[in-house]
């Protein structure tokens, strides 16, 4: 008997994906990832264009993500011409980072994942009988977005940074003020931390993942960093391209991630515990006992614990160097010079790259652009690989929503990664 089962639509992720899968006398014999979100170009269009505008095409990349894209193409670019930037505009680019990831880890705990483990299809479903965690998530949600807006300029696709430094600084007062919305929220990421410790996660433990993440010398990576992995890779950005590589998998949009000679890899919230849990504030390390996981760990499921920890850190982090801010007016002076660059940087959903190579007048002539969500698409199939067959002998629509938890735990960006789920389940009996 074949039977085929097919969903639509996935809701909680951003862009769109299916899985098939074959199973036959109750064996998985195939299963595919596939990534349909239409091609999107950027790096093609991007050609022609003079440096300074990059940075606000590669910003429309991504709605949730726009500063990391920001950040990671002018830090390219930087490379590219040979430029040296302060201590504070390193330091307002690693704030607008941390804004950034503060709001998108609340979003990605409690809108996107949350539902999952308390039965409900959605936040607004989950609302009713959890309001103050729901309120909760919006508090942190509007502080990050503030954040991103204090310095960025906009909340959404912000516009102050650029090559060289920064257009407009805030004014010390005003981060002060930030400072402060700042330390209130400590009480809303501990009782986040809390109530992940709470949940009952999935057992799941994969076969061998390598785990990416950058490492800075004396802080936890966010902008600066050689990329590591638990499988002894210690690279530059420089080196990026000698190391990973990409494939097209039919039918899927998105390019396939791998590290050359071994295969896929992991990045993200849970890679970047796993490698940088030395690196942790002791508010952090204090969470990282409540939380109720053990780390390192290679649960896939241990990533909205491992991002509990992280809001934490971020929190701690934005105020460390808000202490030191002292709101110095700063020229942006550069010099234009033909040249290739390469920049990494973690995005809240993982490792990201972004290489340039520019003519004596600071026209692109190439650009390469890997989004983190293409880094673990690969990974992402395994994974599915690796946990559907202990799931074969449950009820089908509980297979699909097991299914759905493991590629949210990803948090992933779809649209980013083509350069959710449908399930279609073939059943040969």
């Amino acid at each position: 008997m074949t039977r085929t089962i097919k969903v639509d639509y996935m809701a909680r992720v951003e862009g769109e994906a299916s899985m098939s899968m074959e199973v036959e006398g109750g064996q998985l014999k195939a299963l595919t990832l596939d990534i349909y979100e239409p091609p999107r170009f950027f790096q093609g269009f991007l050609i022609g264009r003079r440096f300074d505008e990059v940075p606000d095409i590669v910003a429309r990349i991504c709605g949730i993500c726009p500063a990391a894209h920001e950040i990671t193409a002018i830090q390219a670019l930087e490379d590219a011409m040979g430029i040296q930037v302060s201590l504070q505009t390193k330091d307002l680019r690693r704030l607008l980072a941390l804004a950034q990831d503060i709001q998108s880890h609340a979003l990605g705990i409690y809108m996107l994942a949350l539902p999952d483990y308390l039965g409900y299809e959605s936040a607004i479903a989950m609302a009713a009988d959890h309001k103050e965690a729901v309120q909760r998530a919006l508090r942190l949600k509007k502080l990050g977005n503030d954040f991103t807006e204090l310095i960025g300029g906009r909340a959404v696709h912000p516009v102050t940074a650029v090559v060289g430094g920064f257009t407009r600084i805030p004014a010390r007062a005003q981060v002060e003020e930030m400072a402060r919305r700042l330390e209130a929220a400590r009480d809303d990421v501990m009782a986040t931390v809390e109530l992940v410790s709470q949940l009952s996660l999935p057992k799941f433990k994969p076969d061998d993942t390598e785990f990416a993440a950058l490492r800075h010398p004396t802080e936890y990576a966010v902008n600066e960093g050689r990329l590591v992995s638990s499988e002894g890779l210690d690279i530059s950005p420089r080196e990026y391209r000698a190391h990973i590589e990409e494939k097209h998998v039919p039918p899927s949009h998105a390019l396939f991630s791998s590290i050359k000679g071994r295969g896929s890899f992991l990045v993200g919230p849970l890679a970047r515990l796993n490698l940088n849990l030395d690196r942790l504030c002791p508010a952090a390390r204090a969470a990282l006992k409540k939380v109720g996981v053990t780390f390192p760990n290679q649960n896939t499921f241990a990533s909205i614990a491992a991002r509990a920890v992280e809001l934490v850190q971020f929190v701690e982090d934005s105020l460390a160097i808000i202490h030191r801010y002292e709101g110095r007016p700063e020229a942006v002076i550069h010099q234009v010079r033909a040249g290739t660059g390469a920049a990494l940087t973690e995005a809240p959903r993982g490792t990201l790259y972004h290489s340039y190579r520019v003519d004596a007048h600071g026209i692109v002539e190439a650009a390469d652009i890997v989004s983190p969500t293409a880094h673990n698409a690969y990974n992402m199939e395994n994974d599915l690989k690796a946990f559907v067959p202990g799931l074969l002998k449950r009820p089908e629509s509980e297979i699909q929503l097991k299914c759905e938890m493991m590629v949210r735990n990803y948090d992933p960006c779809f649209s980013c990664s083509a350069h959710f789920l449908k399930v279609n389940v073939v059943r040969r009996d």
